[in-house]
């Protein structure tokens, strides 16, 4: 029992940097696609759908036998709506927020994730308040830590938004997978109402056309990565890892994310690494 609770956390714990590895990753190839004129709006209106394609075969090939799930209820859907309507508006934010910056900085600001989340988990009793408990002790240290490398620039505004929306988006999926906990149908669902959102919400917001036209270049191949690294593996993993630990756990894994776009940013796009004076 202990050698698998052993495997189960190094698992998670591996799968959780994977993602923030994967993230950056999506990240810089955006930046690099929205240089040569992908908009924001094209790529979250392609991400959708084609993840929804990706994440289809899954439910029904990986049945979990072992979890009770309860009926499927009008209240469940309702919330999972929200959360991909909460989801489609922190990808937009996001994207516009590093199209206007860098990778980089949009690590750096979502540093600002788990403060919020933390707050948030506390105010919805997903969290306790045992300030004599070593692991409140340890999140508390992971909130400050995160906060105290934040850089606040006047084109961060957006990021700040996307980090705010997607503290609610966990405490919000928390709260769905906690009720029904079937992770990758709830995955499913996500990005099937994004998708139903997404597409003409984007459209409305960018209607030349001549910009939904791909070609095989790094706008084709972001949109690919996103679709299959993006809201796909990357949701089945954070619903799992909320199912288990809960939002802050996921949250505090963010500062990582400064470092990785930080050496993708300098290898990848050109930037520039200031130590010092």
């Amino acid at each position: 029992m202990e050698r698998r609770k052993f495997f189960r956390e190094a698992l998670l714990l591996s799968a959780t940097v994977a993602v923030e590895c994967t993230t950056v990753g999506l990240n810089t190839l955006f930046k690099a696609a929205a240089s040569k004129g992908l908009s924001y709006y094209v790529f979250v209106a392609y991400s959708y759908p084609l993840a929804t394609l990706a994440l289809l075969p899954l439910p029904l090939i990986f049945r979990n036998t072992t979890t009770v799930v309860p009926s499927f209820k009008f209240s469940i859907l309702s919330r999972i709506i929200l959360l991909s309507f909460i989801g489609v508006l922190s990808q937009i934010f996001g994207y516009t927020g590093i199209a206007c910056s860098s990778p980089t900085l949009s690590s750096a600001i979502s540093n600002l994730t788990p403060a919020f989340t933390f707050t948030l988990a506390v105010l919805f009793r997903m969290e306790k308040l045992a300030l004599r408990t070593l692991s409140t002790q340890a999140k508390i240290i992971g909130t400050m830590v995160s906060i105290s490398v934040s850089n606040w620039v006047t084109g961060g505004f957006l990021l700040a938004a996307q980090c705010f929306l997607l503290s609610i988006w966990s405490i919000l999926l928390t709260q769905i997978i906690n009720i029904y906990p079937a992770e990758l149908l709830v995955a499913f669902l996500y990005n099937l109402f994004a998708a139903v959102i997404a597409v003409p919400l984007c459209l409305f917001a960018e209607p030349d056309l001549s910009l939904w036209r791909l070609k095989p270049d790094v706008a084709l191949v972001s949109i690919v990565y996103s679709a299959f690294l993006g809201p796909s593996f990357n949701t089945i993993i954070h619903t799992w890892g909320l199912r288990l630990k809960g939002p802050v756990y996921i949250a505090i894994f963010k500062p990582l994310s400064v470092v990785i776009a930080a050496i993708t940013g300098i290898i990848f796009l050109g930037d520039t690494l200031h130590l010092g004076r």
